[in-house]
């Protein structure tokens, strides 16, 4: 079965000087210095290195699924390369006291011609198996960037990119044998990204031909509800 800081925040992560407004802007998105990332769909693969790349986009099948896997530090690409199936980002833990509220924020939305889509959530890692939210009941659905006619506006996606939702105890199910299809999980928690040493963090990504999906990460709190 497939296992699928409101704190201080340093503002030389974000290589900015200003600090962004909770106030919004007509795109949806608040106003103020922010970092900009954009995963691109393309049709080809990349042959070039890209590991180390510090601009601000990665490289993605224009169809298929991409792991971007997270590092905790200030925001930067470090392999923009995603065409081969994985990427790299590095980021700042984003809910370091484990309070639910988070020291900066995520906005997303989609770009590009309109019909493309794709979807993304968090997942994580654990003694060599991965995890996302759709392998057990109570986990938070992927989000869906979808390009469409008009003005695109940016959503708060804080609380689906910004933890992963852990499940901790296990279940037999019916059949009573554990590691089966039929296991439920019965203690899920939502964990901020960084926030257990043990696990292991990544974006899924999977496009359906989307061209640009952009994120956008500011230095105002959300507070999540968990």
């Amino acid at each position: 079965m497939k296992k699928t800081l409101v704190a201080v925040f340093v503002l030389a992560a974000f290589s900015l000087a200003l600090v962004a407004s909770v106030d919004a802007t007509g795109n949806g998105a608040p106003s103020g210095a922010h970092y900009n990332l954009n995963i691109i769909g393309v049709p080809k693969e990349k042959t070039a290195d890209m590991t180390g790349d510090n601009g601000r986009r990665i490289f993605v099948p224009l169809w298929g699924k991409t792991k971007i896997l997270l590092t905790e530090g200030e925001f930067g690409v470090l392999d923009a390369n995603g065409t081969d199936g994985t990427a790299k980002f590095q980021l700042p833990n984003p809910d370091a006291d484990g309070d639910g509220t988070t020291s900066y924020s995520v906005y997303a939305r989609a770009l590009g011609k309109p019909g493309g889509k794709a979807t993304m959530q968090s997942c994580y890692t654990f003694e060599g198996d991965e995890w996302c939210a759709v392998d057990f009941v109570g986990g938070v659905d992927p989000i869906t960037l979808e390009s469409s006619k008009g003005p695109s506006k940016f959503e708060n996606v804080s609380k689906d990119l910004l933890y992963v939702d852990v499940c901790y105890a296990w279940d037999a199910g019916t059949d009573g044998v554990l590691g089966t299809e039929d296991d439920v999980c019965t203690d899920v928690e939502q964990v901020p990204l960084f926030g257990d040493e043990t696990l292991g963090y990544l974006w899924d990504y999977d496009n359906q031909g989307l061209k640009l999906a952009q994120l956008r990460f500011y230095e105002v709190p959300t507070v999540t509800g968990w």
